[in-house]
């Protein structure tokens, strides 16, 4: 069997890479800091996946092992030396701690193991596996650059599945909505394109990257925000609300225009697209709980991500205002969760220097913008509903 070493061992891992990876005969090594997580793993040495939905299909997973990148640093360089592919799914902020451990390994493997190599980074963020790549780099030496550009591989990609905060019996299995998409760009492979079934692999990746996050991630986060605004739980509960109905129809029209101007979508297939994300979010087997889901409003509200940068190409490519990203943008600034390190460090902002002045700080957006005079008109309106 090919070899897949994969970081990160979590319920995406798990029930998203994991998955294809098995499906397509890995044998894959689990790589995390949970010990607990490992050592079922290693003790199991299989789970289950269920995909949501009335029939509730079950999926084994096996053929998998694990390693405790804590307690067994020199196993995880093994394991990379020996690998056919390595993918992550880690989240954004964990990559640069994976890098350091990452490029031991590829390092040992240039000594043992002259094959080509490429590493994936299967994260829910643009150019995840160029971030990966420049981290990488900064662990090793000048001299070894020019080896790892030909044997080493960093192809960004684009992931999609919504896998719900959840808990079950079993400690390793896990549930997942049957909808997925893999997307990865072919040109910055290394050597031959890895044979995972589930993977599109495409010539330019932009395009798909921002069709997903400015569809899927914009339109996960109204019911997230608004709904957090209008007081409900649950996203399934929040899509009901007629409210927020209109307000991502509105927004994903927006957002849609934008994408259709930029890349030439075609606008029959690119709403089939948008309604089929919004059904999903109204599936009642993978409802998830809103503030999980709006959680990290500061990255959320970057000038690069979901909100922010779709308003933005809307103003551009329309020379309309794009109200309802706005709103959403509004919601997004009084998104208060004591759980969450993100929103009280964005409520101190505010609280600091006002709502205005830390929009502009967190999005880069002038003060002057048409997009900051927007965000603070729909904030008021809102404000005034309280």
């Amino acid at each position: 069997m090919k070899k897949a070493v994969h970081f990160g061992a979590g319920n995406i891992g798990r029930g998203f890479i994991g998955l294809l990876l098995d499906q397509s005969d890995y044998q894959t090594t689990f790589i995390d800091v949970n010990n607990q997580v490992i050592e079922e793993i290693n003790r199991q040495k299989s789970y289950h996946v269920y995909l949501a939905g009335e029939e509730k299909q079950k999926l084994t997973v096996s053929h998998i092992t694990g390693i405790s990148s804590v307690e067994e640093p020199d196993a995880v360089t093994e394991a990379i030396v020996q690998a056919d592919v390595v993918t992550t799914a880690v989240g954004p902020t964990i990559l640069p701690i994976i890098a350091k451990a990452i490029a031991k390994g590829l390092q040992e493997r240039e000594k043992q193991n002259n094959e080509a190599l490429n590493i994936i980074a299967c994260e829910n963020m643009v150019g995840g596996s160029s971030m990966l790549k420049e981290h990488i780099y900064q662990s090793i030496e000048v001299e070894e650059v020019e080896t790892f550009e030909k044997l080493y591989g960093f192809p960004d990609a684009a992931v999609d599945r919504i896998v719900p905060n959840q808990t079950n019996e079993n400690l390793l299995d896990v549930m997942v909505e049957p909808y997925y998409e893999w997307v990865v760009e072919r040109k910055s492979i290394v050597g031959e394109v890895p044979p995972i079934s589930g993977i599109t692999y495409v010539d330019d990746l932009a395009p798909y990257i921002e069709r997903k996050l400015f569809t899927v991630n914009t339109g996960h986060a109204i019911p997230a925000y608004v709904g957090t605004y209008l007081g409900y739980e649950t996203i399934v509960e929040a899509m009901k609300d007629p409210v927020i109905d209109e307000i991502i129809h509105g927004a994903l029209s927006e957002s849609g225009e934008a994408l259709i101007q930029a890349y030439g979508f075609n606008r029959e297939t690119h709403q089939e697209y948008v309604d089929k994300i919004i059904q999903r979010f109204q599936n009642p087997y993978i409802s998830d709980d809103v503030k999980r889901v709006a959680r990290g409003p500061l990255r959320k509200l970057g000038a690069n991500d979901r909100l922010v940068k779709p308003a933005l190409m809307y103003i551009e490519y329309t020379g309309k205002p794009p109200v309802y990203l706005a709103k959403t943008i509004a919601a997004a600034l009084l998104f208060n969760n004591q759980e969450d390190a993100e929103a009280i460090e964005l409520q101190k902002k505010i609280t600091d220097i006002s709502y205005q002045q830390a929009f502009v700080e967190v999005s880069g957006c002038d003060v002057d913008s048409v997009l900051t005079k927007l965000v603070m008109d729909q904030l008021s309106l809102l404000q005034n509903k309280k």
